[in-house]
């Protein structure tokens, strides 16, 4: 693979100038060996309608990889419930919820300043599902997954560009005239790199993801509360009051402690809301007025930059 991680105009972070830059120094010669490489084909999966596609995890071990632990960061810049449906079924009721979502990859370099960052757009959906908080953390965790995926493939085909090329693993970067070959294949010998075994999909994974409608049906939400020593199960209100009271301004921490209340009944549990007003409502009523609050604050926001 022949690639380096040129950033569209305007989002190359060097001091005050948004131009884009050659900034060879910035990255390492061991770094340009890893991007330069195409992606190995025991990282390639297929998704349910049979299309190439690579894990999320996958992606994040190469990012750690290639930038190391604290070397990228990444931010829901938009997480948005598109659709919650209920399926009647007999005496129960099944559910399908759809989220969209905008993820950042913003990548740095050995001294954590930013190289760039790419914007990632996806919906994700939690399809006929017998609880409703396994169809939004399904929906969440999908939406939020391809769209980090998505803004990854900026950095060339270890991380996903070349299946865009009907599913190809062979290279379709091949050459970068920002970083050619004598500035890094000669400056770095080849680094002895783990014998990765094949990528295998998360456990509960949606069916995008690892291929089985199956995996949907059987997903688990891990932040379910748990039953106590005794048997009996511990009030989980006052653990959901404490987690939304510290993530009050983050919309995504939010709509999970949101869904995680819906799991644990606590839905209709009234609560007081935060000072000045500190009024009393129901934990679910709560969360989506702020929520919302939220998404209407980031919509000016994004207006007035306009």
């Amino acid at each position: 693979m022949a690639h380096a991680i040129e950033a569209p105009a305007g989002t190359l972070a060097e001091g005050p100038t948004s131009h884009t830059q050659n900034q060879v120094s910035r990255l390492t010669a061991p770094q340009l060996r890893l991007l330069h490489r195409p992606v190995d084909p025991k990282r390639i999966g297929k998704d349910d309608k049979g299309f190439a596609h690579m894990q999320a995890w996958d992606i994040k071990r190469y990012l750690i990889r290639v930038f190391g632990f604290a070397g990228y960061d990444t931010e829901n810049r938009e997480l948005s419930l598109v659709r919650e449906i209920e399926i009647p079924a007999g005496n129960k009721s099944r559910w399908t919820v759809v989220y969209r979502a905008q993820v950042r990859l913003i990548v740095k370099d050995v001294h954590g300043r930013e190289l760039a960052h790419w914007d990632g757009e996806a919906a994700g959906a939690g399809n006929n599902l017998p609880k409703l908080d396994d169809a939004h953390d399904m929906a969440l965790k999908t939406a939020t997954s391809q769209a980090l995926k998505r803004a990854a493939t900026n950095l060339g085909d270890s991380f996903g560009l070349s299946l865009y090329n009907d599913g190809s693993p062979a290279a379709v970067v091949n050459f970068s005239a920002a970083h050619p070959p004598e500035q890094w294949q000669k400056a770095a010998e080849p680094l002895p790199e783990p014998d990765d075994a094949p990528v295998k999909p998360e456990q509960g994974a949606r069916a995008d993801e690892a291929g089985s409608e199956q995996d949907q049906l059987s997903a688990r939400s891990t932040d379910a509360p748990q039953p106590s020593d005794g048997g009996e199960q511990a009030d989980p209100l006052p653990g959901l009051v404490t987690r939304y009271r510290a993530h009050w301004d983050n919309q995504f921490e939010l709509v999970r402690a949101r869904v995680d209340g819906k799991q644990a009944g606590v839905s209709e549990r009234r609560v007081q809301g935060p000072p000045p007003a500190s009024q009393w409502t129901t934990f679910d009523a709560l969360l989506e007025a702020r929520i919302n609050e939220l998404e209407a604050d980031k919509g000016n926001t994004e207006g007035r930059a306009a």
